[in-house]
């Protein structure tokens, strides 16, 4: 049987540290560069292409006010913070482009984040996100989302309507299927589902026609769709650690997988710790040119 995954729940950290400034009032460490008489802007950074602002690894629990006020500001990094909730008034920094909030105690979003229309990057992985708002589905320029180690189980139907989507990572969640609204997301090249709590491949899955890269290691998959096979642009397609016992005779259509693959990173198709049946993993170890050859006179015969 496939890997059971087991996550820890979300718990509240401690309180936040204060640093104590002799004869000031005490600031949190995340306003130690921002002592009296010196303005944010200054800490703007202004690159070939964007105008950046970060606060990383600051001990936050809220977003400083002064933030909503830089309204120049295009990628906006405010990861592994203790942040609870991101305000509305992030819809006042209209220009954002990339938006990092990974790594935070984040249980929902704002609808205001629908305001951000040239928003390209949101990475919301690593909170305790549990929904996401309908209103996600405004920012039609999305590009990649990451929502990965969450506690997600749904995504609003809406968000078929992120016709520009090409990266969707929903891993380390606890999604029993593939949300129907994924299969509307033509661009899609990159899909990762692993660690969830998925049984099955829906049909609709050869609606992905451009996918390049497949992830769907560590669940319960019982069986390999044959629609899958369709998906001829695939050059990595991760099953490893389900319980798949047969693969289809189509397999050899994804031909651009190129081998059996046996590092996590490598490209191919990695297929290890599932209940083949005989003769399978003796091909599996004899490579992929002779697992297809096995399986092309298995269909022609």
């Amino acid at each position: 049987m496939g890997a059971k995954q087991s996550r820890a729940p979300c718990r509240d950290k401690g309180p936040r540290r204060m640093v104590l400034l002799r004869g000031r009032q005490p600031f949190a460490p995340w306003d130690d560069s921002l002592l009296p008489g010196k303005d944010p802007r200054a800490l703007l950074k202004r690159g070939m292409r964007h105008v950046s602002f970060s606060l990383v690894t600051k001990g936050m629990t809220d977003v400083p006010d002064f933030l909503w006020g830089l309204s120049e500001v295009q990628k906006l990094n405010l990861s592994h913070n203790q942040l609870r909730a991101v305000p509305a008034d992030v819809g006042k920094l209209s220009r954002l482009v990339v938006l990092n909030l990974c790594g935070n105690r984040l249980r929902s979003l704002p609808r205001e984040i629908s305001v951000l229309q040239s928003l390209k990057v949101l990475f919301l992985n690593m909170n305790c996100l549990t929904e996401l708002p309908a209103e996600l589905s405004a920012c039609r320029s999305l590009e990649v989302l990451s929502l990965s180690h969450n506690c997600l189980s749904q995504l609003p139907a809406s968000l078929a309507d992120l016709s520009r989507l090409r990266k969707l990572n929903l891993s380390n969640n606890y999604f029993a299927h593939i949300p129907i609204c994924v299969f509307a997301l033509k661009e899609l090249d990159f899909l990762h589902v692993g660690s969830n709590r998925l049984e099955n491949i829906a049909e609709s899955i050869q609606c992905l026609a451009g996918l390049q890269i497949f992830i769907a290691e560590s669940n319960n998959i019982h069986s390999f769709p044959r629609s899958l096979c369709l998906l001829t642009s695939l050059e990595l397609l991760n099953l490893n650690n389900n319980d798949i016992q047969t693969l289809p005779d189509e397999l050899y259509l994804l031909w651009r997988l190129g081998r059996i693959a046996w590092n996590p990173m490598d490209k191919g198709l990695h297929i290890s710790h599932n209940p083949l049946s005989k003769p399978l993993p003796e091909l599996v170890e004899g490579g992929l040119d002779m697992l297809f050859s096995y399986l092309k006179d298995k269909k022609h015969h």
